[in-house]
């Protein structure tokens, strides 16, 4: 069975997001609306500005009926950079429109302007196979804080960078701007194990 796997396409690395996708067996799908939402087995969350991403979600019922779905059907979410921002349940500096669905404390941009933007190499726990996996940050947030549900799967300088609650998944780093398809891999066979496919 082909997953019908939707990248949220408002800003961020869409593209980038949905060749991995393909890659990996999916079939992505841009989600813009409800009734694209409706059609989609999971989500991912690019990068870009979290107010404004969240602003054009709440515009388009998008927040309320994602967080519906992840309440009732655990609904797979990844959200990158960006994304780990918009599910976060708190966020240090503003961000007043959000999903607020993982039990984290979000610390916006915590490394720094574009300029200080890095890729490095870094071991995750899910990607027991092969090599460490490239990371790279661009504007990145930090998860300062997690909850006892909360499983923190990769760290860089002791700050944790990547986590997974439930049917919720997030990084700080960009993995569609590696060559590297491993998570996307990952959170497809996340949302075939939710689905029991």
């Amino acid at each position: 069975m082909t997953l019908n796997i939707g990248v949220l396409a408002i800003q961020g690395d869409v593209r980038e997001h949905k060749n991995h996708l393909a890659k990996v067996g999916a079939n992505p799908v841009e989600v813009r609306t409800l009734s694209d939402l409706e059609k989609v087995q999971g989500l991912i969350i690019p990068g870009g500005e979290s107010t404004t991403i969240g602003m054009l979600m709440a515009e388009e019922g998008l927040i309320d009926a994602i967080r519906k779905r992840v309440t009732e059907e655990q609904f797979p979410v990844y959200g990158t950079c960006a994304g780990l921002i918009l599910l976060a349940k708190e966020v240090i500096g503003p961000s007043p429109a959000r999903l607020g669905l993982m039990d984290i404390t979000a610390d916006r941009n915590a490394y720094g302007r574009q300029l200080a933007s890095f890729e490095t190499k870094i071991p995750i726990k899910i990607l027991a196979e092969g090599p460490e996996f490239p990371a790279v940050f661009i504007r990145a947030p930090q998860i300062r804080q997690y909850g006892p549900q909360v499983i923190p799967l990769a760290t860089y300088d002791g700050q944790v960078v990547m986590a997974e609650e439930g049917p919720l998944l997030v990084s700080a780093f960009h993995p569609e701007m590696s060559g590297d398809v491993r998570i996307h891999e990952y959170f497809v066979n996340k949302v075939r194990k939710t689905l029991n496919v």
